[in-house]
């Protein structure tokens, strides 16, 4: 079982990198992959606890916006951690998360929520990237909410009054500095309309002439007709179709492995990085 998107205490997981490696062995898990938010900060941590059979792909998430505003998560694997380009996209997308807080803050305690930022970095892991899931922590510990969910449901959703975009780089830039620092690049739940306003069908030709390689199909945040839909799109571009749990830890209702990739299907993914960078034993 591939399960190629998870999170750990080094964003919004609840997990140490360590604890998801146990964790995917437990589950029976042949290779996991660790993408946190805008950092590879969990990478050393997660490699030194690879045993047995299980492999490690390492990777991250990255957060962009398209050039009209649409939230877009790129997951970046298997690329050259050491790139200087890459590494100071991922520090520039984390550090404007700070000031995005910032203004959301503002916004609660205008519509009543009083909320601040120690109350944040109450509830936040150490060192972990800053994110809309610690401020839903902190209002469930101030007892505004019940759960991250409902957070994500309702106040903390892409289309609520208190939400903040940050800056980020387009979907185009991500992709084509993942493809130079020698990784894949594959589309996170590209979508989940929940979540708010999601890409088009032609969205996909630019993101493809900057060479992306693959298109998270299978994910909980998407339906059957979103999947089919996705689907039907990675195979007219030939895109690798992925399927992953987007696992948090005790922050979401995802479970490990509860969708997974084909191992054909990662196989040519893997072989499109340009080194073998897999870590196993």
């Amino acid at each position: 079982m591939i399960d190629l998107h998870a999170h750990t205490t080094c964003s919004d997981g609840t997990e140490t990198p360590r604890q998801l490696i146990n964790n995917a062995i437990i589950h029976g898990l042949t290779t996991i992959a660790v993408t946190d938010h805008d950092s590879i900060a969990g990478w050393s941590e997660a490699a030194s606890a690879v045993r047995g059979n299980i492999e490690l792909a390492l990777g991250a998430e990255i957060s962009c916006l398209t050039t009209n505003g649409i939230s877009v998560h790129m997951l970046g694997l298997l690329f050259d951690g050491t790139n200087p380009e890459m590494i100071r996209m991922l520090d520039e997308t984390r550090d404007s998360r700070i000031p995005r807080m910032i203004k959301m803050i503002e916004l609660l305690n205008a519509g009543g929520y009083e909320i601040t930022m120690e109350d944040i970095e109450a509830v936040k892991p150490v060192g972990a990237t800053l994110g809309r899931p610690h401020l839903a922590d902190a209002l469930v510990a101030k007892k505004y909410i019940a759960s991250r969910d409902e957070a994500f449901n309702g106040l903390l959703n892409n289309e609520s009054r208190y939400y903040v975009s940050h800056m980020a780089p387009t979907p185009e830039v991500a992709i084509a500095q993942i493809r130079r620092a020698g990784g894949v690049a594959v589309i996170a739940h590209a979508f989940a309309s929940h979540r708010g306003e999601v890409l088009e069908a032609s969205d996909f030709g630019s993101l493809v002439d900057a060479g992306l390689n693959g298109i998270e199909v299978d994910h909980r945040d998407h339906s059957s007709a979103e999947r089919a839909m996705l689907r039907v799109i990675a195979q007219d571009l030939n895109l690798v179709i992925t399927g992953s749990s987007d696992y948090h830890g005790t922050g979401k209702l995802n479970a490990l492995g509860e969708n997974s990739t084909n191992p054909q299907e990662w196989a040519r993914l893997e072989a499109m990085a340009d080194a073998r960078r897999v870590v196993k034993l």
